[in-house]
């Protein structure tokens, strides 16, 4: 079975909408043979990032970069997944205040740089999230479980 690594820093009632629509989507019963492993950056571990097929990363815009919940768990996981040389599709969504471009561009480094493939633009919130915002992470969990089955 493939494995769909949600790794998300959910501080937010505006960050938990959003969490909750990629689990919604990633779950459709329109996609079959997925797992879907949500984990708190904080909780999520080097295993985890090892054994899947692709990720989706999620986290707030904090003073212009991602949340120091999921760059820690960066740190942790990065030179295990840059040593095993896994190129994993992987996607992300962003919920700020004023504005989300630092955090994108951080995430996307570091990234780029595990040698793993952005396989959708990322989804860029700002303000209170609305009806399009949520279709629009509901399609990137549903979008990336199929990244997992290699679809």
């Amino acid at each position: 079975m493939a494995r769909l690594l949600i790794v998300h820093h959910t501080v937010s009632p505006a960050t938990q909408e959003l969490l909750e629509a990629v689990l919604e989507g990633a779950r459709t019963d329109e996609v079959e043979g997925v797992e879907v492993l949500a984990r708190p950056a904080l909780a999520a571990s080097v295993h985890d990032a090892l054994t899947a097929d692709a990720v989706v990363l999620g986290t707030p815009a904090n003073i212009g970069y991602m949340s120091g919940a999921l760059k820690h768990w960066f740190d942790g996981v990065y030179y295990p997944c840059l040593s095993a040389g896994r190129t994993v599709p992987w996607s992300l969504y962003v919920h700020g205040n004023s504005d989300t471009s630092g955090a994108v561009r951080a995430v996307e480094s570091i990234a780029k740089g595990m040698g793993w493939r952005r396989h959708r633009p990322p989804v860029t919130v700002v303000g209170d999230p609305g009806a399009e915002d949520r279709e629009a992470c509901w399609e990137l969990g549903a979008v990336s479980a199929l990244a997992a089955l290699g679809e």
